[in-house]
């Protein structure tokens, strides 16, 4: 007779075993379900944060101002409305200084005119006394002389500087020998040094522009005498000739040598030619009022070379100046009519 089958403990153990590991896999699967959907949830945020700041960032750029340029900053510093005030002043000032209107520095119009033909600057130096009365004795006038040739719209004056040490006895003979003669120009801002002597011409011209209105303005070596009605003679013919740069017009060779006469520290400017521009002799140069007030306007900037007539010529190069070579105003020349002659 069959009978129902029979199972043994050992087959009762292993059908039981899955049963038995089955909860641990269940813990498992849940832990995983939840750590699957935090994870989800993460990324989910993370995605949605970066959309907001990209739809802000979109949004920033639409918004961000642009690169300003120097005339929007000042504009937007309220600084435009200043700085064309500080050029109108600047123009205004340019222009009181072209007409004359300087502080502690009054105009002297001395001609019926209301304009002098020239003011005439004789340069000097401290230990020039002798030759200074030379002058006075041969082709300048001096006292009554000298008064009633200013009413002829000339005057004459020598030009120097202040001694190095000021106050001492150098300046005080000069004060009192100005006192007793009239007949000086002192440059105050000027020492009177062999190493400043470049920088004499630009005092000379900017002081005689501020202190005279005239029409030309000579400057005058003191190793020169002046055949001085020539000289008015022909600044006469000049007359309303704006712009004149007047001399014997000449050129040369720069030397660059160190310690050779007539040595140009600044040689290397003038080319591998070397050699100068034309320009007016140094012994006798006269210009126009407006280059006179051109170089008392700018000053400040204008270069110097190692000689007066070479930086006299390299400003004018810069401007519209009309350049009249006269071989009158050549002294070593062997014309009858120059208006003056070595000493």
């Amino acid at each position: 007779m069959e009978g129902l089958p029979t199972t043994t403990k050992s087959e009762r153990r292993w059908r039981s075993k899955p049963l038995q590991t089955s909860k641990p896999s269940i813990l498992m699967a849940f832990f995983s379900c939840v750590a699957w959907l935090y994870v989800a949830g993460r990324l989910w945020q993370d995605a949605e944060n970066r959309t907001v700041l990209a739809n802000l960032l979109k949004k920033n750029l639409g918004q961000r101002p642009k690169v300003l340029s120097v005339e929007d900053k000042l504009a937007v510093l309220g600084c435009k409305d200043l700085e064309r005030r500080i050029v109108e002043a600047e123009m205004d000032l340019t222009l009181a200084k072209s007409q004359g209107y300087l502080k502690n520095h009054l105009q002297q119009k001395v001609s019926s005119s209301g304009q002098l033909l020239a003011v005439i600057g004789v340069y000097t130096g401290f230990g020039s006394h002798l030759n200074r009365n030379m002058f006075r004795g041969s082709w300048m006038p001096k006292g009554d002389a000298l008064r009633k040739l200013e009413e002829r719209g000339v005057v004459i004056r020598f030009v120097i500087g202040r001694s190095p040490n000021q106050g001492d006895s150098l300046d005080r003979n000069i004060d009192k020998e100005s006192r007793s003669t009239k007949d000086f120009l002192i440059l105050e801002g000027h020492e009177e040094a062999q190493e400043e002597l470049t920088k004499k011409v630009k005092f000379f011209f900017s002081t005689a522009v501020q202190n005279w209105d005239a029409e030309f303005y000579v400057k005058v070596d003191d190793n020169i005498n002046l055949d001085l009605e020539g000289l008015i003679g022909l600044l006469e013919h000049r007359r309303a000739q704006d712009g004149a740069y007047i001399g014997c017009m000449k050129s040369g060779d720069v030397i660059s040598e160190e310690g050779k006469a007539w040595y140009e520290p600044d040689w290397w400017k003038f080319g591998d030619q070397k050699s100068y521009f034309r320009h007016a002799g140094s012994s006798l140069i006269i210009l126009s009022k407006n280059l006179a007030q051109y170089i008392n306007i700018n000053s400040a900037s204008l270069k110097t070379y190692a000689h007066d007539d070479v930086s006299v010529g390299s400003w004018m190069m810069g401007i519209q100046a009309t350049y009249i070579d006269d071989n009158r105003l050549c002294c070593g020349s062997i014309r009858q009519d120059k208006v003056c002659s070595l000493t």
